[in-house]
């Protein structure tokens, strides 16, 4: 069985979860495999503890084990479990679709999930008296004025980003996962608000749902 090490808490208000462990979560889901969660703290990972750096050398989560395998970053691991499994393919056989998938998903951890999206997360994690709501309304800002208008022209009136639920669209659950959460207003961005709505209903999406606790996730 595979185990995803991940960071995961469960808080009154929803269980919040590592964006990119998310994606994980959602690929080992979307692919039918066998697996089980270990929770990693979120202080260990921020410190860079050693047991941390063993296993991930940039000190970061997810990695997952497979038998002797020790593999990290989460788009790494996303290839290999689709690769791994034949079942529900999640790139597409045109090398030319394949490509722009890929392309679609590194514009996704780089442009959104590294950039504008923990501005709005990261605050999530500590007290409401402690966040910083300059920093969560900028990275909702530059959602506004940079992802949902590029998300509005790649749809396209397609229901997913290449047209079927494919790679690229795994880390858009995980924006799906923290809009959520923070209640952000989207119903200016008429195509994305259904996209993200649509991600929520995938079943997939239970895996990382903040309706659902860390225990009513923790495998398949």
């Amino acid at each position: 069985m595979i185990t995803l090490f991940t960071m995961e808490r469960d808080y009154p208000y929803g269980t919040l979860r590592s964006t990119n462990g998310s994606k994980t979560k959602v690929v080992l889901a979307e692919k039918g495999l066998a697996y089980q969660t270990e929770t990693v703290s979120p202080g260990a990972v921020w410190k860079k503890l050693p047991e941390i750096l063993a296993k991930h050398p940039l000190g970061k989560v997810p990695w997952i084990e497979d038998g002797d395998l020790v593999l990290y970053d989460s788009t790494v691991i996303n290839e290999y479990l689709n690769e791994k499994s034949a079942n529900n393919p999640l790139l597409p056989t045109d090398p030319s679709k394949r490509a722009l998938a890929r392309a679609l998903e590194n514009y996704a951890d780089e442009g959104v999930l590294s950039k504008f999206l923990p501005l709005i997360w990261m605050p999530w994690w500590s007290p409401e008296a402690q966040r910083d709501a300059d920093s969560m309304e900028k990275g909702r800002q530059g959602m506004r004025e940079q992802i949902f208008p590029f998300l509005e022209q790649t749809l396209a009136d397609n229901d997913y980003l290449c047209g079927e639920f494919s790679l690229a669209d795994v880390p858009m659950m995980a924006v799906a996962m923290v809009l959520e959460v923070d209640g952000m207003d989207v119903s200016e961005f008429a195509q994305t608000e259904a996209y993200l709505q649509r991600l929520r209903n995938r079943p997939s999406y239970q895996a990382i749902s903040p309706q659902r606790s860390v225990v009513e996730t923790a495998g398949s």
